[in-house]
């Protein structure tokens, strides 16, 4: 009895993982309309329970991180109550975080749940502190690495690509690069990641797999990007158009990988519950029996398709404009972080560096913005006295131009004597503020960043509640 209760609860937490989690890898290509919400759900599901049932693995730690020494818990029986009461604590935090649209960790959700149920269970002394202050450090440490790694990237395509004059014949140099970075990146990461529990392979092996694919991506698509720009315009939104099938292969590939990886937030547990009823012990391994895996594979897929939408367009939509540049930038923050910080051991969250990516481009593009809406009022001021028609000729010379060009047509205005200014320094300055454009939506990402806070205490000490009321039902 205490089995199917278990069970059921897993599926539920699984459905829950769908729900809020796997919205982080196809959110951004659904946002850039590279793929239709419909197909997203579809791959998603698809590669969730392929990713899952295939290279799920055969054995997962029952408790997540080490968060807890299982050495004191005092029985078989304590240790069914307190895994059963962190799932349906980590099940419930999630049920209620995709209600109000805040994608959160689900990894976070579970140890919350583990701290707290063992806390209550066995005292403060169980907890091992050293490792929850590594998870909440990765509340800081992975939407910057995520928002700094998918600013950068849409830093170099904007000025090596679409502040061309010529977009196109950049677009035919860089683009093939820039796939065959991120297959690089996407190839390392399923090594290292996706099939782990099938085939151990060391860092410097994986990159060179990871190479290698990117130098036969390379090549297969440099005549693709060169037959497709030939029927498109010369202007920046036709370089979009080259993203769509890396952006559908990323989203495809991030959930295989997530699949692989977070169904044991779901599983371990129930695993774990298994394993002590069979064993009569209190399991700190556990076999996964494929009826295990299956609740954890079916959950996350029937999840997705039910209750995936609303956190999809929050993260492919609500917070920032999305296009698929922008989104190519994301997918890569989410490969690259993943990658630094295993190497590095830095604690990261996959929920909070796509986050952090989606942030980090709109802010970007928001300091861009302001950039160049101050430059065009500095424009306005040195030619005050002059013609406004004549002004308005130079302006459309300006905004025409190139990066650089604009660059040297501001060197020669900024080298005019300061008496011939209208304004001075601090006035222009408040000018430019005044022009300051938002692009990132700010109570989301107040919302978002206090759910992240709020997980692991609120999930914990929902767990604590929860382990009181099955242990006070099931004591005789």
């Amino acid at each position: 009895m205490l089995l199917i209760v278990a069970a059921m609860i897993g599926g539920y937490m699984a459905m829950n993982i769908g729900a809020n989690d796997v919205a982080n890898n196809v959110g951004p290509a659904v946002g850039s309309q590279a793929i239709t919400l419909t197909g997203a759900i579809l791959i998603a599901a698809f590669f969730e329970a392929g990713g899952a049932m295939i290279a799920g693995g055969d054995v997962v730690g029952t408790i997540k991180k080490g968060i807890i020494d299982p050495d004191l818990v005092a029985d078989r029986d304590t240790f069914i109550w307190l895994m059963t009461a962190a799932l349906l604590a980590a099940a419930v935090w999630l049920n209620f975080a995709t209600a109000v649209g805040a994608p959160v960790s689900t990894t976070h959700s579970i140890v919350g749940g583990v701290l707290g149920a063992g806390i209550a269970a066995a005292g403060w002394s169980i907890a091992d502190w050293y490792q929850v202050g590594m998870i909440a450090a990765s509340w800081i440490i992975s939407p910057v690495l995520g928002g700094v790694i998918a600013a950068t990237f849409l830093y170099i395509i904007k000025r090596t690509i679409t502040y061309k004059s010529d977009v196109l014949t950049a677009a035919n140099r860089m683009v093939p690069f820039l796939v065959a970075v991120m297959a690089w990146a996407f190839g390392t990461y399923l090594m290292l990641k996706g099939v782990k529990k099938l085939v151990k392979v060391d860092f410097p092996t994986a990159l060179v797999i990871g190479l290698l694919l990117a130098i036969v991506v390379y090549f297969l698509i440099r005549p693709y990007v060169a037959n497709t720009t030939k029927r498109l315009e010369n202007k920046k939104s036709s370089v979009n158009d080259l993203f769509t099938v890396p952006l559908i292969f990323a989203a495809a590939l991030l959930s295989f990988a997530h699949g692989a990886n977070d169904v044991a937030n779901a599983v371990g547990p129930l695993a774990g519950i298994n394993e002590a009823i069979a064993a009569g012990a209190v399991a700190t391994k556990a076999s996964i029996p494929i009826w295990v895996m299956a609740v954890g594979a079916i959950g996350i897929s029937l999840g997705l398709a039910l209750y995936g939408p609303k956190l999809i367009r929050t993260v492919g939509s609500e917070i920032t404009e999305l296009d698929k540049m922008r989104a190519y930038c994301i997918a890569m923050a989410a490969a690259i972080t993943v990658i630094v910080a295993s190497q590095l051991g830095l604690p990261v969250s996959s929920t909070h560096i796509a986050v952090g990516g989606v942030f980090g481009v709109g802010f970007l593009r928001e300091y861009i913005k302001s950039s160049y809406a101050r430059m065009l009022d500095e424009i306005r001021e040195h030619h005050a006295d002059h013609d406004p028609e004549a002004v308005e000729a130079f302006l459309e010379r300006f905004e025409a131009a190139d990066v650089t060009t604009k660059g040297e047509i501001l060197r020669d205005m900024k080298a005019q004597a300061s008496s011939d200014r209208v304004l001075a320094k601090k006035e222009r300055k408040a000018l430019g503020r005044v022009h300051r454009i938002e692009l990132v939506k700010r109570n989301l990402l107040l919302r978002i960043a206090a759910a992240w806070v709020i997980t692991v205490p609120l999930a914990g000490t929902l767990a604590a509640m929860f382990f009181f009321m099955i242990r006070g039902m099931l004591l005789p």
